[in-house]
């Protein structure tokens, strides 16, 4: 199924890309984004050069895996909650949205809820539409017309600028994994498969961009439910 147009608001050239899995409730997601997204040139400036040019904040990093102070300064970690909690909201809108269809379709062995743009996917297998089935929603939901999320770990990953092998650049290339508290692994309950998950959520280049990213240095952050 595909909805006509994107959840979540961004300014031109910013990439945000996002997939969820939900049984009763989140399970799983993986958000990738970017300040800015371009193509080198054949008499491209080295990457720093361009960085330095182009984006203050990509200019900023260094290529050893750590985040800048000014990422903490100049409003780069706020935006990436921003794009978190905005995900988060879009995948939970879609998930309540499905209720009424996965209850009068038993036969559903997946659903996966994508929109014109590409920008997320929301996905639920047999095991997560039996959850689903099964569990009533809270209450809550009714009332904020989505599901409830619950508290997170976040693991992000940062670059400031990463290079890809088709020439697509992303500048403040951020990799954010969200699973709720206290869950091991979520999708089948191993990390094995939680990053199975992770390393194929996207395709071309951006699944490559991923696989960049999972290799820098990780941040954890915590998330209360809302």
């Amino acid at each position: 199924m595909e909805l006509p147009v994107s959840d979540v608001g961004t300014d031109d050239g910013v990439l945000l890309r996002w997939k969820a899995v939900f049984g009763s409730t989140l399970q799983s997601c993986v958000i990738l984004g970017g300040t800015k997204v371009d193509r080198a040139g054949p008499h491209a400036p080295s990457a720093a050069a361009a960085a330095a040019a182009a984006d203050p904040e990509s200019a900023a990093g260094d290529d050893s895996g750590s985040i800048p102070e000014s990422f903490y300064t100049n409003g780069g970690l706020k935006l990436r909650v921003v794009w978190t909690i905005s995900s988060l909201i879009a995948a939970a809108t879609r998930h309540y949205l499905l209720r009424e269809i996965v209850k009068e379709h038993p036969t559903l062995e997946r659903v996966a809820l994508t929109d014109a743009h590409g920008q997320g996917t929301l996905s639920m297998g047999r095991d997560q539409l039996r959850e689903f089935r099964d569990k009533p929603l809270a209450a809550a939901a009714a009332a904020a017309n989505r599901t409830q999320v619950p508290a997170c770990n976040m693991k992000l990953r940062y670059a400031p600028l990463l290079d890809l092998s088709d020439g697509t650049r992303i500048h403040g290339a951020t990799l954010v994994v969200i699973k709720p508290v206290g869950e091991a692994g979520c999708i089948g309950g191993g990390r094995k498969d939680l990053d199975e998950f992770v390393a194929g959520a996207f395709d071309g280049p951006y699944r490559e961009a991923v696989g960049a990213l999972s290799k820098r240095r990780t941040y954890l952050l915590e998330m209360n439910g809302f």
